[in-house]
């Protein structure tokens, strides 16, 4: 006879289906999409549906993951689902610092957790939920036990994504107006941009073209607007780049061109300098530091691409590396001095600026006190801007005029600010910003009244913009402001078009000294009667300005949008598809302007010459504990690397010091080749270490990680030599 249950013998039935529903639970593929979707989730709570194209992107990038990620073995899903947490959060701090997408090149930093941690440093993240969720989700899906799916399911789901590729690339065309992180997921982007990359740009034979005479040459066409002096000029020189901080900040730049749309201001600065020349349309070229000191310095278009910069290949370009500015001031009696409020290992800049003809070279290790202690990488605004004003008067008691040039660093991703001073101003960057502005303006307040400005020409401008959000082209948009002795006869706005390659080339013509061939651009000290070109790749579009005024802007996905505005300022509702061959033209054009500055099939890249360095107790980062600057290089296929080093222990621990040396190829530790292995060293004693490797297939983004720790320990680098040579026959 059925026995009807009891009350005790019920809850135990129901505690055992418990874990039984749990378990099932625990295998359901649900579990492995909740992490994929979330980025579109989180577009939709942010926009809505505005954005269809990048919702179509968000769902179709997630069916190829979880297609993928549902047919791989279990013991492998948690390095797919760590991939996909890294770029999605990767992506979202670069959006949040620069406002912009990833390019393919950038994955060396997405997939690269130290540079991670050295960019949200302090867990200041710019979308603390969004991570905090993904974060949670994948660790559920990495360790949920879900069967595989078969082969057949993986099949349907890549037919899915291939069906809806014609449908997105529809959309996107349509919306061309969008931003590009309007129109795509990061991960769809990265694909597409690897994979123009890889394919170049096919160009049909009628539209082959030169570069225009503008982009050749430097032009000094226009009429002066500083009569000529009537003894040489012996002006000082300084420039000042402010790290990442585009035009819009300035009130009277940003309502100049905009309007009032600027959420972030600067305006001690403004009243520091309202008598200046400013130049509202001013261009940044590229992304990264090192590319825009060279366009300052070298009047040049800095590579638009992200191969090997430019101010590297100047060691093997002596006649080129002697007309940048600092050379040429240097030639013509001035002290050339540079000094940055970050360490200068990092990009090379302890090589490359003294190669530009700086006699004196200084970044964090020259102020006396720790000043990057509460930021990683490097120096608060208001400590590198006391310091550089004490530089400054130990220059003014020399005889001889100087140019100095400064950089900042504090307003680079994740910014000096205190929490304090977050909460007050509301978030990190503003806080960051307000203290660069506090900074700056005081350290020019100060100039004035003693007397130094007097007879120094003050060039502020910005080696990159990270954007502000409104606009894509706030990713072009840099700062230019000019404070001369002869303010009275320059105009408050300068109305042509200008850009970092315009720098040298300006202060040159303000000095009345002689411009090299080599050099390009434009004098702000004069005025110009025709358009000109220029031309800027940031946020994931080349922009190209014609001088007959039309404005093509173009992304890696072949779609060009064309205008009768300027580079910068805002954009007309209606615009014009391009078709795809302007776009490879212009892309083409832009590699011509990619072109190496150095001559020859065989090159030698030097990157220590006897500095001093203080090794860290313990190695904690390998961007900033990284003693050479050799990074970001690219080999030709069939070449041959030569690597000399020689190094001198200065001071060691009683055990002694080993250093080690790694190699990476974006980002990604090179296991096919061998690294040497350093003897042990103690006090006095050195060691040389030379090793060679060959490139069967062209490698780009290697970067040499030369390590040591130790406390009180300090090693000389005699030496640091890359020697490519292309292998014939």
């Amino acid at each position: 006879m059925p026995r009807c249950m009891n009350a005790r013998e019920g809850g135990k039935r129901r505690m055992f289906m418990l874990p039984k529903a749990v378990a099932i639970l625990t295998r359901q593929p649900i579990l492995l999409v909740l992490p994929l979707l979330l980025p579109a989730i989180w577009r939709l709570a942010q926009t809505g549906v505005t954005q269809p194209a990048g919702l179509l992107s968000d769902f179709g990038s997630a069916t190829l993951v979880f297609s993928l990620l549902w047919y791989t073995p279990r013991l492998f899903r948690p390095a797919l689902l760590l991939f996909w947490c890294l770029i999605q959060i990767g992506a979202s701090e670069l959006l949040g610092a620069v406002h912009r997408l990833p390019s393919w090149q950038d994955a060396r930093y997405l997939l690269d957790p130290v540079f991670l941690h050295s960019s949200t440093a302090g867990l200041h993240l710019q979308a603390p939920g969004f991570t905090a969720t993904l974060i949670a989700a994948a660790t559920i899906a990495a360790v949920a036990p879900i069967p595989r799916s078969s082969l057949r399911t993986l099949t349907a789901g890549l037919l899915t994504v291939l069906l809806l590729l014609p449908l997105h690339d529809s959309l996107a065309r349509t919306l061309n107006d969008q931003k590009v992180d309007d129109r795509y997921q990061v991960l769809h982007w990265l694909i597409i941009d690897a994979a123009a990359s890889a394919a170049g740009h096919r160009v049909p034979a009628a539209m082959q073209a030169t570069l225009p005479d503008d982009l050749l040459r430097a032009d000094l066409g226009g009429r002066r607007l500083l009569l000529p002096a009537t003894a040489d000029r012996s002006r000082n020189v300084l420039l000042i780049v402010l790290e990442g901080i585009p035009g819009l900040y300035l009130p009277d730049i940003g309502s100049a061109v905009v309007g009032d749309e600027a959420s972030l201001r600067l305006p001690a600065l403004a009243e520091a300098t309202a008598s200046a020349m400013l130049v509202p349309a001013f261009v940044t070229h590229s992304h990264q530091t090192i590319r825009g000191l060279y366009a300052i310095h070298c009047g040049d278009f800095s590579k638009l691409s992200f191969t090997t910069p430019k101010a590297f290949e100047l060691q093997n370009a002596p006649q080129r590396s002697a007309q940048c500015l600092p050379a040429r001031l240097a030639a013509a009696g001035y002290q050339t001095h540079y000094l940055q409020g970050a360490p200068l290992a990092f990009m090379n800049k302890d090589r490359a600026m003294p190669t530009m003809g700086f006699q004196q070279v200084h970044g964090l290790e020259w102020f006396p006190e720790n000043t990057g202690a509460d930021f990683i990488w490097g120096a608060s605004d208001d400590s590198f801007f006391r310091g550089a004003a004490n530089y400054i008067d130990a220059l003014e008691q020399q005889q001889q005029p100087w140019f100095l040039s400064l950089l900042t660093v504090a307003t680079h991703q994740p910014y000096a600010a205190d929490e304090k001073a977050v909460q007050r101003y509301g978030s990190r960057q503003a806080a960051a910003i307000a203290h660069l502005d506090q900074a700056i303006a005081r350290f020019l307040d100060d100039l004035r009244s003693k007397g130094t400005l007097d007879d120094t020409l003050v060039v502020i401008t910005s080696d990159e913009s990270h954007g502000a959000p409104g606009a894509g082209w706030y990713s072009s948009w840099g700062l230019a402001i000019v404070l001369a002795p002869e303010q009275d006869a320059l105009p408050r706005l300068k109305s042509e078009m200008y850009g970092l390659v315009d720098i040298e080339v300006s202060i040159l013509d303000y000095l009345e000294l002689p411009i090299p061939p080599a050099i390009l651009g434009r004098s702000l000290f004069r005025d110009y009667d025709r358009s000109r070109t220029m031309v800027s790749y940031t946020g994931g579009l080349l922009r190209w300005q014609t001088a007959d005024g039309s404005l093509y802007e173009c992304s890696r996905d072949a779609i060009c949008r064309s205008t009768e505005s300027p580079m910068i300022g805002t954009r007309p509702e209606q615009s014009t598809t391009a078709a795809p061959e302007d776009g490879a033209h212009l892309f083409a054009l832009a590699d011509q302007l990619d072109r190496s500055v150095a001559a020859g099939p065989t090159s030698t890249l030097q990157f220590a010459g006897g500095e001093v360095r203080t090794l860290p107790v313990v190695i904690t980062n390998d961007w900033t504990d990284n003693l050479i600057g050799a990074q970001y290089l690219d080999f030709p296929h069939d070449s041959t690397i030569r690597v000399d080093i020689g190094v001198q222990a200065l001071s060691t621990e009683p055990e002694g010091l080993r250093l080690q040396l790694t190699m990476r190829q974006f980002e990604q530790e090179v296991t096919t080749i061998t690294p040497p292995t350093f003897p042990l060293l103690h006090s006095g004693e050195s060691c040389s270490v030379s090793f060679s490797f060959t490139n069967e297939q062209a490698r780009q983004a290697f970067s040499f990680h030369l390590l040591g720790a130790g406390e009180n320990t300090r090693i000389r680098l005699d030496t640091f030599t890359v020697q490519i040579t292309p292998d014939h026959g």
